[in-house]
């Protein structure tokens, strides 16, 4: 055991860090998944008035503000629960324990968009897309562009998928987030 930990950690300090960073991961997973939930009412709401690229730049500014999360609870463990150190690896599981938690939200909500809410939007997205491509893409290379356009349709078809697509996406956001902070706010 004294060869993974550091000699100076007993494994009631282990328990006791493991139960205070717990809280912190619940507290700012929470936080950001109830604003990614706002957020993503919201840009529902505003996306009547938007095309679809509009719409995708509105919900990439909705991840990003609602991961600012994984900074302040970083820097809550950090300056509150850890006498004001964190090395780079404490920090990192932080963020990206908080980043899990907001991305199995936000994948959640697009299943129940898809599912409840709007399920046409599949289909209507990517017959947009398909018109685009029509304005855009040469003759020579439009068929071959349409037909990877369907089978990405297939694919966000399956609500397994598309849950699990949009969780990842969100995640890997979360997970670069996480590194960035870890970087700033380490401390000793």
């Amino acid at each position: 055991m004294s060869l993974i930990l550091p000699l100076t950690t007993t494994f009631g300090e282990l328990i006791q860090n493991y139960s205070i960073m717990k809280n912190t991961i619940f507290r700012y997973g929470a936080y950001g998944s109830i604003s990614i939930t706002f957020l993503f009412f919201v840009a529902l709401f505003l996306g009547e008035y938007l095309d679809y690229g509009a719409r995708e730049v509105v919900g990439y500014a909705t991840m990003i503000i609602s991961l600012s999360c994984i900074f302040f609870g970083i820097k809550h463990y950090r300056d509150h629960e850890n006498q004001g150190a964190i090395t780079f690896i404490k920090a990192l599981t932080v963020g990206v324990f908080i980043s899990l938690f907001v991305a199995l939200i936000f994948g959640m909500l697009n299943v129940i968009y898809i599912t409840y809410i709007n399920p046409e939007f599949v289909a209507d997205y990517y017959a947009d897309t398909a018109v685009k491509l029509k304005n855009t893409v040469p003759a020579v290379e439009l068929q071959e562009k349409l037909k990877a356009l369907e089978a990405e349709k297939e694919l966000f078809s399956s609500t397994f998928m598309n849950f699990l697509l949009m969780s990842i996406m969100l995640f890997v956001l979360g997970f670069i987030i996480s590194l960035i902070s870890a970087l700033f706010l380490q401390r000793k």
